[in-house]
């Protein structure tokens, strides 16, 4: 079974494509990850690239009917097991803005002058692989560049993120409300004082505040989705939702583990594994701070006078 992480990674190139790959590319790659014969990966991140993709540095030169493309990558979810990776690169480095300059490509597995080098090691998110990757000499036809246009690739992958960060509000949403059944669950059964630690008020006061927190974050998911669905932009709201689930997943995995006392320390239950699992939802798919960049511009958008 596929993890969360997967699925919205495969899920994010499968929007990419869908929005803006040329007829061909989309009879031809999107039936197959429908079935589940190709999974994506998203080849964004370097080593020096993160949250500001416009400061990439892997290189695609043109070269007759083919692009060479070298530089690393890392941070990849999906590299090892997927097959099929969207490969963020500058076809023109002297771009400005950096964005402009900025192409996708599409890089079956097993294709000639890439490697994993490195499957990294996570404090949680363990059923999803995470790895380093490297170019050398990787030669890819026209053919495979998104849309067969250069210099569309940063805005191709930016409407492509909407998606990913309403992936990850929901996965927030999802491990919060895991650890908030568990913590209610254990409340019910543990007993101090000669009563279940439910009925103590401080216990209760925690419990009420996850729940309200959770359902907030569900809403504003929603309202993202719904959004989406509609084919609306919606900038604003996957940001908010992001922003608001994620942080709110830490707090409720880490007010679970408080619930649990000194056995949410330890691995006899599972809420230790989803308080592990939590930080990522802040990183992913773009930081906190990102995402209020992002809604600050849009509100500023939004209010112009």
């Amino acid at each position: 079974m596929k993890s969360a992480g997967v699925l919205g990674t495969h899920s994010l190139v499968a929007t990419v494509l869908g929005n803006h790959a040329t007829q061909a590319q989309k009879e031809y790659y999107l039936p197959k990850m429908a079935t589940g014969e190709l999974w994506g990966a998203l080849a964004l991140s370097e080593p020096d690239a993160g949250s500001d993709v416009q400061s990439i540095k892997t290189i695609a030169t043109k070269d007759g009917d083919n692009y060479i493309i070298n530089g690393s990558k890392t941070f990849i979810t999906n590299a090892e097991y997927g097959n099929l990776l969207l490969v963020l690169a500058k076809t023109d480095p002297k771009a400005i803005p950096g964005a402009k300059g900025i192409s996708a490509f599409l890089v079956e597995k097993g294709h000639p002058g890439y490697a994993i080098t490195k499957k990294m090691e996570k404090l949680g998110y363990k059923g999803l692989d995470t790895s380093e990757l490297v170019f050398e000499d990787c030669v890819v036809h026209k053919s495979q560049l998104v849309g067969e246009i250069e210099g569309k690739g940063f805005t191709q992958v930016m409407a492509g993120l909407e998606v990913g960060r309403i992936n990850v509000a929901s996965r927030a949403v999802g491990v919060a409300r895991a650890a908030f059944e568990e913590a209610v669950k254990y409340a019910q059964q543990r007993r101090t004082f000669g009563k279940p630690i439910a009925q103590h008020q401080a216990i209760q006061l925690m419990l009420a505040e996850m729940y309200t927190s959770i359902e907030a974050a569900r809403h504003l998911v929603i309202a993202a989705a719904e959004k989406k669905d509609r084919g609306e932009r919606c900038d604003l709201e996957a940001g908010m939702a992001k922003l608001f689930a994620s942080e709110m997943c830490v707090k409720v995995t880490m007010d679970a583990m408080r619930v649990h006392g000194g056995y949410g320390y330890s691995k006899k239950f599972i809420v230790e594994r989803l308080y592990r699992d939590a930080p990522l939802m802040i990183i992913g798919e773009g930081t906190s701070e990102i995402q209020k960049l992002v809604i600050a511009k849009n509100l500023l958008k939004k209010y112009q006078i």
